[in-house]
């Protein structure tokens, strides 16, 4: 058996959240290393985009120019189904799509933009609908290596113990060729693998929730007959479907409650029946290139620590995949979680300050539960949702009702309930346009906070004395906000503390205090 003792943190899922959770830690200086059991990034379709919060927190670490690109490959490829399937080059392009409620689309000419929620998102504004798992998770990967993050594939979590005298965890790692266990310590355990986790059963976390009633495909198949498929979302007597926007892309939908077999791959026959039962079209189809099951089952972790052990992404929340709040939701868990595990393991800060995990994300959680469950209601086939999803489609098509949902979709509306009155407290901070010509997101690239000094105030300075390291001070202007004085910025991009200039809450020191500990040499 093999033993390594190098790790202050061990990652069980090389996911989208298990990687970024490793790049976070990695920023505060942590040895990170993501354990995971497939042998290369699994291009099983998921989610197909990301909502503005999270690009956001990818453009504070210096991702945008690389989610771009992503986007820019895939909206390509959409565009040109889209052109195929609408008659050619001369053919009017459908109403641009803002996302959806429940398969209900929102249109982007009615979102009112001016809407406070969407002022100074800054340019990842313009990134993320099109940003789908796979590619973000190659990002991820390569993102997490450059930093140092070891993640070894072909390795499966089987099991761990705490560590005799209570500072750590032994984590037994089994590889998949069947070769010798591996043995890790560590001082902390995350869990990121999944609905399913490993992790959270070890740890007795409980998973309370509701049970699924649906029963959902979506695949990328080689399919004839689609020429009865309507684009887009469509409601039908037996279910739901959507095909496209991404060629070959096929969502079917039945409410006859859950799959027998979750785990067995879905074959071109399976996928066929469902298609047909739905659509009432005899697509048939001759390949498929991905597909996945899912369902609604919702459950939440009652905590996402235990000790030593935390959970982050789907193995702390489960949810159905409609809108894809479940990849926005872990990277959220990741952004808060990475910079305070950080802080705990170099002893800046007190183990409590983990107890602000928990208190901050569940709540987020229990929303996107909701949020989901409620769509699985309107999109029943039963006349009482079909009457609610007439009445929810008329709030949709106003411009109210638009900028409702996306206000909700996007993530704008978050806020965590952090000590102090100024609006911004608590909030993900506005990307400021600086005097110099610079933006805020731009001085978030280290993983470490930043005190703003917008009105040259020495005394305001002095408050970040002996927080070297874990906190960095720029002197500026911003011309658009003169009533500004000065802004605490957490390393996840979420306002501590501000003040304006009237002088009103104008010492920082409670803020530091709390989220970074007692000052060196204090």
């Amino acid at each position: 058996m093999n033993t390594d003792t190098n790790y202050d943190v061990v990652i069980a899922g090389a996911g989208p959240i298990g990687l970024l959770l490793a790049c976070e830690l990695r920023l505060g200086g942590a040895r990170v290393l993501v354990a995971e059991r497939l042998a290369e990034v699994d291009e099983t379709i998921k989610a197909g985009g990301i909502n503005t919060l999270t690009a956001v927190s990818l453009y504070r670490r210096g991702l945008l120019p690389a989610l771009t690109e992503v986007q820019v490959e895939t909206a390509n490829g959409m565009k040109e189904f889209l052109r195929t399937q609408s008659g050619g080059e001369g053919a009017a392009p459908p109403p641009k799509s803002a996302g959806h409620f429940a398969g209900i689309t929102l249109r982007a000419d009615l979102l009112d933009a001016s809407d406070p929620a969407f002022a100074e998102v800054g340019p990842p504004g313009e990134v993320g609908r099109f940003v789908p798992q796979a590619p973000l998770e190659r990002l991820l990967g390569r993102r997490a290596g450059e930093l140092g993050a070891e993640v070894r594939r072909q390795v499966e979590l089987i099991g761990y113990d705490a560590d005799g005298d209570g500072d750590g965890v032994i984590v037994h790692l089994a590889p998949t060729d069947g070769s010798a266990p591996q043995t890790i310590r560590a001082g902390w355990l995350v869990g990121c693998d999944g609905g399913r986790s490993v992790v959270r059963k070890f740890a007795g976390i409980q998973f309370p929730g509701t049970a699924p009633e649906i029963t959902g495909y979506q695949a990328i198949a080689g399919m004839t007959g689609t020429e009865g498929l309507s684009k887009g979302w469509n409601a039908t007597g037996t279910g739901m479907y959507t095909y496209g926007p991404m060629p070959g892309r096929m969502v079917s939908i039945e409410f006859d409650g859950p799959p027998a077999d979750r785990r067995s791959p879905v074959t071109t026959e399976e996928l066929q029946a469902s298609v047909r039962r739905v659509t009432g079209v005899d697509v048939t189809v001759h390949a498929l290139h991905t597909a996945t099951r899912f369902t609604d089952n919702c459950r939440q972790a009652d905590t996402y620590r235990s000790g030593r052990v935390l959970l982050a992404g789907d193995a702390a929340h489960v949810h159905s995949p409609f809108g894809g709040q479940g990849l926005n939701l872990g990277v959220g868990d990741a952004m808060n979680l990475g910079w305070k595990l950080a802080l705990v393991v170099s002893g800046r800060a007190p183990v409590d300050l983990l107890d602000t995990y928990t208190a901050e994300r569940h709540p987020i959680g229990s929303w996107v539960l909701d949020w989901t469950r409620a769509q699985i209601a309107v999109m029943r086939p039963d006349a009482h949702a079909r009457a609610l999803r007439g009445i929810i489609s008329d709030l949709a098509g106003t411009v109210d009702g638009t900028t409702y949902f996306v206000k909700r979709i996007s993530g704008a509306w978050q806020r965590y309930d952090l000590p102090g009155d100024h609006p911004l407290t608590g909030r993900s901070a506005p990307d400021l346009e600086l005097a110099d010509g610079t933006r805020l997101g731009d001085h978030l690239h280290t993983g470490r906070a930043l005190l703003l000094d917008l009105t040259d105030d020495p005394e305001l300075r002095a408050r970040a004395a002996g927080y070297e390291g874990l906190v960095d001070v720029l002197t500026t202007s911003c011309p658009q906000h003169p009533e500004l004085a000065g802004l605490l910025v957490r390393p996840d991009g979420f306002t501590a503390w501000a003040s304006d200039t009237d002088g009103t809450e104008d010492d920082p020191s409670e803020a530091l205090g709390l989220w970074f500990g007692a000052p060196l040499g204090a």
